[in-house]
């Protein structure tokens, strides 16, 4: 999309429902995820109070009830540790009250093992129609580095599994990572849209507090590429899916038109979700009635919650208008399509031209940063590599 298109304030009172599994196999040294592993893991039980607290959500959170949900998101974690019967039950809890949409679209996240490949097909029957899936990289040196429990052949035979089984596939990979050249990363993506995805996530490697990498990153045992290095890599990456017709219409996805991940969306144009499970947040309703719901991050605390009283539910706080203003920012500018003036108006209840500190903006305008129109503010190419600055900058 490009400055000047028409755009359209797509508002269509719909909702999201994400489901958070904290569990996996093994915690990866880059994860910073509220993700655990447990030697045993009491499915039965897990689905009881999954239904219990989004039945809670449902029915306690006023500007969620009666909503049609256009999407549900099982992240984590590792959701393709589930079975399917826990699936099915959470699906079938929204069914029954009659709120997901005809044409919901239902994501699931999978690692890509011939355990978790096995399970694809009950998903399928009890309603996933999208499945995203964990590659990470091409290169059995890389997933080794990465801590991935798979090799690049169980990967591909994942992704066959899955396009056997699902019309939708998505997967991951991570790029800059420890001694990968431009050069390099040009290859490996080249073999990775050799496989035609109608939908990819590439994410820049970013060392994150907690994780065992920040540690090896801090002793200095882990170096990653410079960023200029990191620049080039982002460049070609843009350049190279859109050679293809996948548009990047966020920093890191890109997609066929139509292709889009609508639950995803749905965060990054400040749309109303509500989080289910250990540690997942939720976001509901717009202007000074905007709530901030977070569960326990703790997963054996969160499940007794639930069970004694309920809900997982650890708080619900009203947003600040600075609050609000800063993650539409932060969300939106994401987007290729920017952060639309109508669209920021109704959640912040406040002006996007009078949320934002103007001189930085025409500064970051006439730098190429930045574009503006009448209808809204988008990060130009350059910009969205130093997007972090970017808002700050506006917030200042």
């Amino acid at each position: 999309m490009q400055a000047g298109d028409k755009l359209e304030d797509q508002d269509d009172n719909g909702f999201g429902i994400y489901v958070h599994w904290p569990f996996c196999a093994w915690k990866c040294p880059y994860c910073d995820f509220n993700s655990h592993v447990r030697e045993s893991i009491d499915q039965e039980r897990w689905r009881r109070v999954l239904i219990c607290d989004l039945e809670h959500g449902l029915d306690r959170t006023p500007a969620s009830k009666d909503r049609t949900i256009t999407s549900v998101f099982f992240g984590g974690g590792t959701p393709s540790l589930m079975n399917p019967e826990l699936v099915a039950g959470v699906l079938g809890t929204l069914k029954d009250r009659g709120l997901l949409s005809d044409d919901a679209e239902i994501t699931l996240e999978a690692n890509p093992s011939s355990a978790d490949a096995e399970r694809f097909e009950g998903y399928r029957e009890c309603g996933v129609n999208r499945l995203s899936v964990g590659v990470q990289a091409l290169d059995d040196g890389a997933l080794r580095f990465l801590g991935r429990l798979h090799d690049v052949a169980e990967a591909m035979g994942a992704i066959d599994a899955a396009r056997a089984v699902f019309d939708r596939v998505s997967f991951d990979l991570i790029y800059a990572r420890q001694a990968q050249t431009p050069a390099a990363w040009r290859e490996e993506l080249r073999h990775v849209l050799e496989l035609c995805p109608s939908h990819v996530s590439l994410y820049q490697l970013t060392i994150e507090r907690g994780t065992r990498f920040h540690e090896a990153h801090a002793r200095g045992d882990l170096v990653l590429p410079s960023e200029d290095e990191a620049a080039e890599m982002y460049e070609d990456t843009v350049k190279q899916c859109a050679d293809v017709g996948l548009i990047a219409y966020e920093v890191s996805n890109f997609a066929y038109s139509g292709e889009e991940c609508r639950h995803n969306l749905t965060y990054w144009r400040s749309g109303d979700w509500l989080g289910v499970g250990p540690g997942a947040h939720g976001r509901i309703g717009a202007g000074e009635d905007r709530v901030a719901l977070r569960q326990w991050r703790s997963p054996e605390k969160w499940r007794d919650a639930v069970e004694g009283t309920g809900s997982g539910l650890e708080s619900a706080d009203s947003l600040s208008e600075s609050e609000r203003v800063a993650e539409a920012l932060m969300m939106g500018l994401r987007l290729t399509e920017g952060v639309l003036a109508t669209r920021f108006a109704r959640i912040v209840g406040a002006s996007l031209w009078e949320g934002v500190n103007g001189d930085r903006l025409d500064e970051l305008v006439v730098g190429g940063f930045l574009e503006r129109t009448s209808e809204r503010i988008l990060a130009t190419p350059r910009g969205r590599i130093v997007l972090n600055t970017l808002i700050a900058e506006l917030l200042s």
